[in-house]
């Protein structure tokens, strides 16, 4: 079974070591693909640079990867990342996409924004179990408490047949020790997200922090249990047509029906 690490934060972020161990401890192949660039708030972008009407993928080793793995650079969005895979871009089509783990929250319904939940949802519609982490830091340094709940929450996703489902994760910026738990829980009003605004080439922008008030009025939301120390599981469907209720037809042409 084949996992691809990707990410919204680049190819230099430590988060890409933390699901590599994860993946490589249960057993699974594991490559690692991410942005050549920060992508956060990309969503499910499918942008990508090119020369010659291919996409710039580059070696380029990611840090503190366990030994042997294949690391590549692309300068594009994860969510294009994780599409091209799944048609056979970087080798073997995955089994399992695995996202992150991001420099800060990803809660709400703000992860439609994010490109580290994007990623995982676009590979969860095209047909790979998916898992997206987050830890609740800018500038984490408890990276061992988001391993110890990836690794719990991965070996619980490779258990379950694949479908549309996208299982994402928020993990507290806590020690091991400190860490209340793992709850399931639906998603805050708004929540939180990390977005990237660029300016121009000579000034690369600034990282923008979006993040409504549910850490104090939504309690037992995803954002308001992460902000009192629990790790927060919710099950993201991806894009799927809804017909529960009927929209009514619009009259054309008699006997016209195509």
């Amino acid at each position: 079974m084949l996992a691809l690490v990707t990410n919204d934060d680049g190819i230099d972020s430590p988060g890409l070591a933390v699901l590599a161990r994860c993946a490589v401890s249960l057993g699974l192949d594991t490559v690692v693909v991410a942005p050549r660039e920060e992508s956060s708030g990309a969503s499910a972008a499918l942008h990508g640079a090119q020369e010659g009407g291919q996409l710039i993928v580059e070696q380029h080793e990611a840090p503190g990867l366990p030994a042997g793995l294949r690391s590549l650079a692309v300068a594009a969005d994860p969510a294009l990342i994780t599409f091209v895979a799944a048609y056979g871009a970087f080798g073997d089509v995955p089994d399992v996409v695995l996202s992150g783990v991001n420099r800060g929250p990803n809660v709400g319904n703000a992860v439609l924004h994010s490109g580290t939940v994007g990623a995982a949802l676009s590979g969860a519609s095209l047909g790979m179990r998916s898992l997206a982490v987050s830890l609740d830091a800018a500038a984490p340094e408890h990276w061992d408490t988001a391993e110890h709940v990836a690794a719990h929450a991965l070996a619980w996703l490779l258990e379950h047949p694949r479908s549309r489902r996208t299982l994402n994760i928020n993990v507290p910026d806590v020690p091991r020790d400190g860490l209340r738990g793992l709850r399931q829980a639906p998603l805050a009003t708004f929540g939180a997200v990390h977005a990237r605004i660029a300016r121009s080439d000579h000034d690369p922008g600034l990282v923008v922090r979006y993040e409504g008030t549910e850490r104090s009025t939504e309690p037992d939301s995803d954002a308001g249990l992460l902000a009192r120390g629990w790790a927060t599981a919710s099950l993201l469907l991806a894009p799927y047509a809804d017909e529960s209720e009927t929209v009514p037809g619009l009259p054309g042409r008699a006997g016209q029906h195509r």
